[in-house]
């Protein structure tokens, strides 16, 4: 416990993660105020939803991801990862301190963004938040700091680190996109369709929204083709489904990060 306070005092005091906290308060207030006064308020999908869900996809994953690796890779940096491996301090230990504190640092930027823009929007007739938003970010979270993680861990170096995250950001969020609407020019629809449902479920961006249209019961504009596998994940056994591989997209991350720390060192 006293190690995840120390790292996440450490966090926070980062003038990275101060500019990035100001940074994504001011464009998320911004753009939501924005569709605010053009829209009013409502609790189904509309185009304020997806100014939401958008957002935070395309940000969150982006700063958690630069911010988290390079404070695992500043330890390499700083000698101070050697330091706690002369104390009797086993490595998994460390893993979930970083883990933790990565999440509680996000956690707190997140519910000072929401509470801006709720604050602001209630000047403005009030600002709708869907609870399926609320648990997707969560998720986004705790999916994107245990992969920033392992990045940190791969780097070593807080310039690695940066460029690495910017790559994974890259091809996660964009690359992936643009070669499959690349590859479905030349290849059947059925095929396309399987293409698309394998990279629904090994692509954490394309998980995450389909997670939020799922939980928002909006997932029909996935459109007819995909009618069979929505209403799989609408089941208890397809909801038990999202819920284990949402846990390994956590887990796996922060598995591979332990196994290559111990390679790196001393075993714990």
């Amino acid at each position: 416990m006293k190690l995840i306070l120390l790292e996440w005092k450490q966090m926070l005091r980062s003038r990275w993660m101060q500019m990035v906290g100001v940074l994504f308060t001011f464009i998320f207030t911004s753009i939501i105020v924005i569709q605010q006064m053009a829209l009013p308020a409502t609790d189904t999908f509309s185009r304020q939803s997806a100014s939401f869900l958008n957002l935070l996809l395309f940000l969150l994953p982006l700063f958690i991801l630069t911010i988290g690796s390079m404070g695992v890779a500043s330890d390499y940096e700083t000698k101070w990862l050697a330091l706690l491996k002369t104390y009797p301090l086993k490595m998994r230990h460390y893993i979930v301190a970083k883990f933790t504190a990565i999440v509680c640092a996000f956690l707190l930027l997140v519910v000072l963004a929401f509470g801006v823009v709720l604050l602001l929007g209630g000047l403005l007739g009030g600002v709708v938040i869907p609870p399926s938003l609320l648990m997707i970010t969560l998720l986004t979270i705790l999916i994107f700091s245990a992969i920033a993680v392992l990045v940190g861990i791969i780097a070593k170096t807080r310039l690695y680190a940066l460029a690495l995250s910017l790559v994974v950001w890259s091809f996660l969020l964009l690359l992936i996109s643009y070669a499959l609407m690349a590859v479905g020019t030349v290849i059947a629809g059925h095929v396309l369709q399987k293409i698309t449902l394998v990279v629904i479920h090994v692509n954490p961006i394309e998980w995450l929204r389909f997670g939020y249209l799922l939980f928002a019961n909006q997932a029909s504009v996935l459109g007819p083709s995909y009618y069979e596998f929505v209403q799989f994940y609408q089941t208890t056994t397809g909801l038990l489904v999202y819920t284990l591989v949402s846990i390994l997209w956590v887990a796996c991350p922060l598995l591979f990060a332990y196994i290559m720390i111990r390679k790196g060192g001393r075993s714990a």
